[in-house]
């Protein structure tokens, strides 16, 4: 394996751009608001009432109505970074 070889098992380079970065930082953010949220309300109800159940259908229907709402949320974050 000569000095190129790391460029033949990469492939070409790609550069950076700033709409890159703005999708990246986006993603990120949409993860953790729709992650967080849930995650919370779950260890929340299931520490203080020892009930998971009740945790894991409340956390669980808090993910799916961020999901439904993800789209908009991803577009007014990308409107606010651009």
């Amino acid at each position: 394996m000569g000095i190129g070889a790391p460029q033949k098992i990469f492939g070409k380079k790609q550069e950076l751009t700033v709409d890159v970065v703005n999708t990246v930082w986006v993603s990120t953010f949409l993860a953790l608001i729709l992650t967080a949220p849930s995650l919370v309300i779950f260890i929340g109800i299931y520490f203080s009432t020892g009930n998971i159940l009740l945790g894991v259908v409340l956390g669980f229907g808090l993910h799916f109505v961020g999901l439904a709402y993800s789209e908009n949320i991803s577009r007014e974050f990308l409107r606010m970074i651009s």
